[in-house]
C-alpha cells in the first residue's frame, strides 16, 4: 500500500513539474516575441522606405506563390 501512494505521489509530481516548465516555456516565449516586435518596430521607424519595399516584396511572392 505505501508503494502505491509513493507511486501516486511520483506521478502527481511529475504531472506538477510538468504544467511548471510548460508554464516557464510560455513565458520565454512570450518575452523573446517581444523583443522581436521592439526589434521589428525599431528597423521600420530607422528605416521606414526599406521596410515598405521589404513588404511589398514579400507580399508580392506570398501572392504568387498562393495564386
Amino acid at each position: 500500500m505505501d508503494e502505491n501512494i509513493i507511486s501516486d505521489l511520483n506521478d502527481e509530481l511529475e504531472s506538477v513539474l510538468e504544467e511548471g516548465h510548460s508554464a516557464l516555456r510560455k513565458a520565454e516565449l512570450e518575452e523573446k516575441l517581444k523583443e522581436v516586435r521592439t526589434e521589428a518596430e525599431l528597423f521600420i521607424r530607422k528605416y521606414p522606405i526599406a521596410s515598405v519595399a521589404i513588404g511589398t516584396i514579400t507580399g508580392y511572392f506570398i501572392g504568387r506563390l498562393f495564386r
